[in-house]
């Protein structure tokens, strides 16, 4: 499953700043040159500077996938048609990590946990929410990360699910108690709560890509905040459950800010 997210920068310490104000972050530095981001003193993001990563290109946020074996979903990875542009590597005692791209072109890591098992917030504001497949190619897409990762890719409807059976209860015995309780009575889709992402039928001309969704207590104070602060807000939208905006920040990252407000609660 997702388990950790990072973003590259050209100006990290700007980028400090503005991921800071907008979602409450307060930072550690690590060796290397890597930056651990803090909401209440539990670890939700990394910061690294641009173009120290394989396949890089300028700033953006790179989602990493939890996995029992590097070594063996880098040779599925392989055999399904992906690509690995950094082999598994020890980052210490906290794991393995390798980075890879899927057959349509979208960059993912893989993380072998150690002693770091990934974020240890989520679906609170100031957290990570989702992680969302943009892809051209949604069958094909499907094909391939169901097979390396034995992924549930259900069609409800409006979207595809991503989901890992149990996620919801791994989230309320860890990172997030609430989950159950938050979705009942909602009308979410079921197995909502075991859902890791979405699956989004890419727009003409954007490459596949991973995007990075974070919840926030107020998406229309936190538009405000990414204007305020040099970024720009490229859409909004409203559905039965959430208040939503892509953004992109002051040196071309984007990622979505996500209210949750299903409309039952008003």
């Amino acid at each position: 499953m997702p388990s950790w997210i990072e973003t590259e920068q050209p100006d990290p310490g700007a980028a400090r700043t503005f991921y800071g104000e907008l979602f409450g972050w307060a930072y550690e530095d690590r060796p290397g040159g890597y930056t651990i981001a803090r909401l209440g003193g539990r670890e939700v993001a990394g910061l690294i500077e641009a173009g120290r990563q394989p396949g890089g290109e300028g700033a953006g946020w790179n989602t990493y996938i939890s996995v029992d074996d590097a070594d063996g979903t880098v040779k599925r990875v392989r055999d399904t048609g992906g690509r690995i542009l950094a082999e598994p590597q020890e980052v210490g005692p906290a794991g393995r990590s390798a980075l890879c791209v899927d057959p349509l072109g979208a960059r993912f890591g893989l993380w072998q946990p150690g002693m770091r098992l990934g974020v240890q917030a989520t679906n609170e504001p100031g957290a990570w929410n989702f992680g969302n497949l943009h892809t051209p190619d949604p069958q094909r897409s499907t094909a391939f990360y169901s097979t390396v990762f034995g992924w549930s890719l259900d069609d409800v409807g409006f979207a595809t699910m991503i989901r890992v059976p149990g996620y919801g209860d791994h989230l309320a015995s860890t990172t997030d108690p609430d989950i159950h309780e938050r979705q009942s009575g909602v009308g979410v889709p079921p197995g909502f709560a075991d859902a890791v992402g979405w699956l989004v039928p890419g727009e003409q001309g954007q490459p596949a890509h991973w995007h990075v969704v974070f919840t926030v207590a107020d998406r229309d104070a936190s538009v405000e905040i990414v204007e305020r602060s040099g970024g720009t807000v490229l859409s909004s939208d409203k559905s039965e459950w959430s208040r939503t905006a892509v953004v992109r920040d002051p040196w071309g990252a984007e990622f979505t800010v996500s209210q949750f407000a299903p409309e039952s609660n008003g």
